[in-house]
């Protein structure tokens, strides 16, 4: 008897500190919106005292938005998360992916969201289990979408790498500078060479040196091909030499390896094909049993030896997948 007993005190606890912490939560995540909305009239009247207009924001860029293009967020818990090694790398990430939110403002508005959904769901009487997958997916989903956005973005980059440096060996066999041949990049190519380039040429013309801003380039992709492109251009601000000529080396190399690289994506599409098919095929299997024989299937949901197949056979089917990925995945 002192099982269930136990068992009924600690979910009475476990509920009972939800529902004291969720409230608290939600009450400092009102407080947050309250007071950025009663700040925006004096951020209205502070942007306009720096010469700044919401009309034709565009059109210029000051170097305080170029150092920090996310607003900061103030409070106890968003100092706690700052100091994370997790929200540095998110924070990368967003950068990449060019979204415009803090990481930190992502963190305290995930914790918010999980706390009421674990509140909901003890409140309501919903399993613990069910409780935390939701919670897990509140965390993972948006980090994953953060993700698919910056390899996107990082990819379309690459691609467009070949016409921004004949481009820049053009502007620069017409007679112009570096930074004058990276404002025209930015000016006639779209998002994301466009952004970037105009980023590394506001940066340079605000007082910044040419070379630290090709640095923060560098960092900022966080491409080999950029890293390539940035030390030839500090070697040759060092010693000298045909700028133009080593643009158009860089650019042909690249291109050379965007065709080498769709060559190799062209020669893997059936082992590719074949991950996805035997990822897919148990679960299809498994909805299929569901319709056909409902009782037999159910036997890997309720009973416990079926449980422990069936997390077996999801954990081999991960692993078989990180197998034929890392087979597919050749280095280019």
């Amino acid at each position: 008897m002192s099982d269930p007993v136990l068992a009924l005190a600690g979910g009475d606890a476990l509920l009972f500190g939800l529902l004291m912490v969720g409230p608290l939560i939600a009450v400092y995540g009102v407080w947050q919106l309250v007071a950025d909305l009663r700040s925006a009239p004096q951020k209205k009247i502070a942007s306009r005292l720096r010469g700044r207009s919401s009309v034709g924001q565009n059109a210029t860029t000051r170097f305080d938005d170029l150092r920090k293009q996310a607003p900061e967020v103030k409070g106890m818990l968003a100092d706690a998360l700052t100091k994370l090694r997790l929200t540095a790398r998110l924070q990368a990430t967003l950068d990449q992916a060019n979204i415009q939110i803090s990481a930190t403002r992502v963190l305290i508005n995930q914790t918010l969201v999980a706390a009421i959904l674990l509140a909901v769901f003890a409140g309501v009487g919903l399993p613990l289990l069910a409780g935390l997958g939701a919670v897990a997916a509140v965390f993972v989903l948006p980090i994953l979408y953060f993700a698919h956005r910056r390899k996107s973005r990082l990819k379309k980059f690459v691609l467009q790498m070949p016409d921004v440096f004949e481009m820049l060996s053009q502007a620069l066999r017409a007679g112009h500078s570096l930074a004058s041949a990276m404002q025209v990049v930015a000016a006639e190519l779209p998002e994301p060479a466009g952004t970037e380039f105009a980023r590394v040429f506001h940066e340079q013309n605000l007082g910044l040196k040419m070379e630290d801003s090709l640095k923060n380039l560098a960092e900022r992709m966080d491409i080999l091909d950029v890293r390539f492109f940035v030390t030839a251009v500090l070697i040759q601000r060092q010693t000298g030499g045909d700028l133009a000529e080593v643009l158009d080396k860089i650019s042909g190399v690249i291109r050379d390896r965007i065709k080498l690289h769709g060559t190799v994506q062209a020669l893997t599409a059936e082992g590719r094909l074949s991950g996805y098919v035997l990822l897919a095929l148990p679960v299809v299997v498994f909805l299929a049993m569901l319709k056909i024989n409902n009782s037999y299937a159910m036997v890997l949901v309720y009973h416990p030896t079926g449980q422990m197949m069936a997390v077996s056979a999801i954990v081999m089917m991960l692993m078989g997948w990180a197998m034929i990925k890392k087979i597919i995945n050749i280095k280019v």
